[in-house]
């Protein structure tokens, strides 16, 4: 389950406590969930209590308590905690949830996280005559893209997209690593046009993200060979935590919220969304290196449902990088 999809059936208890007359108020348009804050637990947590009390005339704990029953009946929740004033602390079945991921993302492809959401919005960004205005204004408009929107992008009058301008001209780079020179700030930090962006090792952000993602397929090769693949598997992906890396289902499950933070154009929070995914990308790629090396079979190992289910968590981060390399215009080669 996404944050997206669990905000959605947070909702969805709502909706049913109103329908059972257990609250009176109007249901939101959408809810917030996010990781627990100091003192909260489980997975995620929301303040939709805190959000529904007052017009709802009741106290948040009271809220709190009659959505935690309806919230502990919904597939995939496992347990819901109150803390503080009334935020509500949920717990997933990470193995369900964990599965279901794995499989939505393979089956979906590079087109993981892409929705209808801003089908038929149109946002206009006016910026200056300079590289970098117009790579983000580009990078803006493949995410806003993604989510069924479409960006307008006009020269003169009111600016209302002007990032920090590159000190120089990045052609030098070529135009993957320009792109990641640009892109990976925020819009109001200065840019650095520096053959840095060109070095094949570690220190080299770009370098690290377009590795694992090659990785990943060397992986996926190297198991074909072995005799094993994923194609047609009913495996499950928990033995993703036996291999040391439980973090790597909560970043591919927050990769669509990742894809979203475009669509407040043009407001200029709106406008570091390329920065968000570039830094988004980089922590599943660290992750995903720490992973791969238990994929495979060492020795005299025979390959099991472990492996397997192993193998289907690395292609998913795989997928998962090209398809947000991709957004920033950036080639994610298999072979590197």
């Amino acid at each position: 389950m996404t944050p997206v999809e669990l905000s959605r059936t947070v909702l969805h208890a709502v909706r049913c406590a109103v329908d059972d007359g257990e609250l009176s108020v109007a249901v939101p348009s959408r809810v917030v969930v996010g990781p627990p804050g100091p003192g909260g637990c489980g997975d995620y947590a929301t303040n939709v209590a805190l959000q529904l009390a007052r017009p709802a005339g009741q106290p948040p704990l009271r809220v709190a308590a009659l959505l935690r029953t309806y919230l502990a009946r919904e597939a995939g929740v496992t347990d819901v905690e109150i803390t503080g004033p009334g935020f509500l602390n949920i717990s997933l079945d990470r193995a369900a949830t964990s599965t279901a991921l794995v499989r939505r993302i393979l089956r979906e492809g590079l087109r993981y996280g892409h929705t209808d959401a801003l089908a038929g919005q149109v946002f206009v960004l006016r910026v200056p005559y300079e590289v970098r205005a117009e790579v983000l204004a580009d990078g803006l408009a493949r995410m806003v893209g993604s989510q069924g929107g479409r960006v307008e992008v006009e020269h003169g009058g009111a600016v209302n997209l002007r990032p920090v301008p590159a000190p120089e001209d990045p052609a030098f780079l070529g135009p993957d690593a320009a792109r990641w020179a640009l892109l990976h700030p925020a819009p109001h930090d200065r840019p650095r046009i520096t053959a840095d962006h060109l070095v094949q090792r570690e220190s080299n952000p770009l370098f690290r993200i377009r590795y694992a993602h090659a990785r990943t397929r060397a992986v996926s090769r190297n198991a074909a060979d072995l005799g094993f693949s994923t194609t047609g598997t009913e495996a499950d992906v928990t033995d993703a935590e036996a291999a040391g890396t439980p973090e790597l289902p909560v970043l591919l499950a927050d990769h669509p919220r990742v894809l979203t933070t475009a669509a407040a154009l043009p407001h200029a929070d709106a406008q570091a969304a390329p920065s968000r995914l570039t830094r988004h990308l980089l922590a599943l790629a660290d992750v995903t290196l720490t992973h791969l090396p238990a994929v495979l079979p060492c020795g005299d190992e025979k390959p099991s449902a472990a492996h397997r289910s192993r193998l289907a968590l690395a292609e998913a981060a795989g997928t998962v990088l090209a398809g947000g390399l991709s957004l920033l215009g950036i080639d994610a080669p298999d072979h590197l």
